[in-house]
């Protein structure tokens, strides 16, 4: 038994919220629980039910009307408030959750938020201490892989993310089903930099030479970044891509086996005494 959480994260526009919505209509299909939560205070509008929301507590609507701030600088203080109440109202969120419960945390998209400040952080180590195993999910949108460059800059932020957060991580690609040509897409799962830098320097010009090897040597030696490919009209897409976060976090491995009574019939072991099969004495 245990309790389970993901956290979904990536860059504004990804497909986050899209990812969560399939994600939900699967477990659904499935017949497995799961409860999606809403951590994003400039979200309006949800494709899946929300089990509680950020917005409760605070709404980057009412922080840029009342503090005068932009919508950057009132998303980052939404966060910030966030931090400061995590055993308030998330302690209070979490109470009505237990073994075998299975969230999904849909957050903004700002990646600076979980790159250059605490908040993320001090909310992941939140959740372990209440005994819940996590999994970040990032997400890269698929059409990044039509420019060699910000495919780069989108492997790096996923490998700045995983060596921040320090959680098991599975990187997926969204979007795959809008790619009007799919044949280089298995380049792009597990990249490498032997097979991009031609790319890169193609794109870039002969003055980053220095940099890009730089960057494809930094991806080399960590060896962490590869993604899985979501296909939202494809069931078994995100049947792989749960399947791979639920070995991450060990979901149901201490699950007991068991048979419905429905299904279970003495005449099946031959002799009708309910035993193994076996020869009777």
């Amino acid at each position: 038994m245990g309790k389970y959480a993901q956290i979904v994260i990536g860059p504004a526009g990804c497909g986050k919220s899209t990812y969560c919505h399939t994600l939900y209509e699967h477990c659904l299909a499935i017949k497995r629980s799961v409860h999606c939560v809403n951590l994003d205070p400039a979200a309006e509008a949800f494709q899946y039910p929300v089990s509680f929301d950020i917005r409760d507590l605070v709404s980057l609507e009412d922080v840029v009307e009342e503090l005068g701030l932009g919508p950057n600088g009132g998303l980052l203080y939404c966060m910030e408030y966030l931090e400061d109440n995590l055993h308030d109202w998330l302690g209070e969120q979490l109470e009505s959750y237990g073994d075998d419960d299975y969230l999904v945390f849909d957050c903004p998209g700002q990646i600076e938020l979980y790159n250059h400040l605490s908040v993320f952080r001090s909310f992941v180590d939140f959740l372990k201490n209440d005994g819940w195993n996590v999994c970040v999910v990032y997400c890269l949108d698929a059409h990044f892989i039509t420019d060699i460059a910000k495919f780069m800059a989108g492997a790096l932020q996923a490998l700045a993310a995983m060596v921040k957060l320090e959680l098991p991580h599975v990187n997926v690609l969204t979007k795959v089903d809008l790619l009007e040509d799919k044949r280089h897409l298995d380049d792009f799962l597990f990249p490498d930099s032997a097979l991009l830098l031609p790319q890169l320097a193609a794109s870039t010009g002969p003055r980053f030479r220095a940099l890009n090897k730089a960057m494809g040597q930094l991806l080399e030696e960590f060896s962490l970044v590869s993604f899985m490919p979501l296909d939202i009209t494809d069931e078994d897409s995100i049947a792989d891509i749960l399947g791979q976060i639920d070995i991450a976090i060990q979901y149901g491995e201490d699950a007991e086996p068991r048979i419905r009574e429905d299904e279970y019939d003495p005449e099946r072991d031959g002799d009708g005494d309910g035993g193994d099969g076996g020869d009777d004495i």
